[in-house]
């Protein structure tokens, strides 16, 4: 059996949770004999063709809906976690669940892949103010990695920061998928039906924001850029939920921005979510916090170009102009691009097409990759054990 080992899934949502969810779905579909293993989550369905196995959890103060994981006290699901047998482990995180993959590596005698999908120092700086407690926090991340028997990232421009958190072994390049690839011919259908029923005139620029609502994403960013264009005609569509979303929406009020930005809260429903990416003309995302963020790549699925910080580290999929845009991470100067694409529909048009065809792979194609690749694994291990 294949585990996909991660500290959160759906309902709770996020990009780590999705691409777990993703890899189950489709190792299952591939035939994979496939099970997750994730704390429990209020609202949790249990009806996936795959076994969940669930471990009692405590709600994270001030980051709903995130749950720290309590496996040791549970004793349901260590009674049948004992009985499983494993055959690969892969962890998509370094905490509580990644501890319980190396733990049962070891005992079972089997290799555990580990992805490093995020900035974790930004998340501790924001909840500790203290370096020291941080480096102890970083210092935990690279041993897990350290013990892990192969370290993949989802683009290349993630190494730096592993590196920097003081990594020093082999990784390797595994890329996300998405799961919105939609033909052409589909992608306009759905656009033209979706503005109509959001009442968006032919001359209004629809932009969109989906990511958690914290202001490590940038949103301030976004929203002072959008005041100093307030006068064009365009809405900002946001989804997502965060302990910062109330702040926003103070901002939107105090700015007289209600007309504008529409704050949408979470969307759980991926098909209306498709819907919303099909409409935008433009994916906002000034993220310097993100590592490679799925969301950029469900836009370019449904032709909508992102608009990025030049030499973030998310945006090194984008080429300017082509399959995305990049500006300086200013917010004047990323107003002034807004302004000028909103006055080029043509433009934004073909290079949401260019991002279709360049970023936006399948999660079937993905998947076919990793099977090949956790076969590769499980032979160069017993070879070596």
């Amino acid at each position: 059996m294949i585990g996909i080992f991660n500290d959160n899934f759906p309902p709770v949502l996020d990009g780590v949770a999705l691409t777990a969810k993703n890899y189950a779905d489709w190792l299952y579909r591939k035939q994979q004999n496939v099970c997750v293993v994730t704390p429990y989550a209020p609202g949790m369905v249990k009806n996936t063709p795959y076994p969940i196995y669930n471990y009692a959890s405590l709600p994270i103060p001030k980051r709903p809906p995130y749950r720290y994981g309590l496996p040791q006290i549970d004793l349901s699901f260590q009674n049948k976690y004992s009985q499983l047998q494993f055959e690969l482990i892969h962890a998509h995180c370094p905490f509580t669940t990644g501890t319980l993959a190396l733990k049962t590596g070891k005992e079972q005698n089997i290799p555990v892949v580990a992805t490093f999908h995020s900035k974790y120092r930004k998340d501790f700086e924001r909840a500790v103010n203290n370096k020291y407690i941080i480096n102890q926090a970083i210092h935990r991340i690279v041993n897990f990695y350290e013990q892990a028997y192969e370290v993949w990232i989802p683009q290349a421009s993630v190494e730096p920061t592993l590196r920097e958190y003081g990594f020093k072994g082999h990784v390797e390049v595994v890329e996300n998928g998405n799961d919105f690839v939609t033909p052409d011919p589909l992608v306009e259908k759905i656009r033209y039906s979706m503005r109509h029923e959001l009442g968006l005139n032919a001359d209004q620029t629809m932009m969109l924001f989906v990511g958690q609502h914290i202001w490590e994403k940038n949103i301030k960013f976004i929203l002072e850029a959008l005041k100093l264009i307030r006068h064009l005609p365009f809405r900002l569509y946001m989804i997502g939920t965060g302990y910062a979303a109330g702040e926003i929406q103070h901002i939107i009020q105090k700015e007289k921005l209600e007309q504008k930005v529409i704050m949408l809260g979470m969307i759980n429903n991926r098909e209306t979510l498709r819907r919303y990416y099909a409409a935008a003309d433009l994916f906002l995302f000034p993220s310097l916090y993100d590592n490679a963020p799925l969301v950029v790549r469900e836009a370019a699925a449904l032709h909508t170009p992102s608009v990025m910080i030049q030499g973030s580290t998310a945006s090194e999929i984008i080429r300017d102009n082509y399959n995305g845009f990049l500006t300086p991470n200013d917010v004047q100067l990323y107003a002034d691009a807004l302004r000028s694409l909103m006055e080029n529909p043509h433009l934004r048009r073909d290079v949401g097409v260019n991002a279709s065809k360049t970023i936006a792979r399948s999660w079937e194609d993905v998947v076919n990759e990793v099977i090949g690749r956790y076969e590769d694994i499980k032979k160069r291990y017993r070879q070596t054990h």
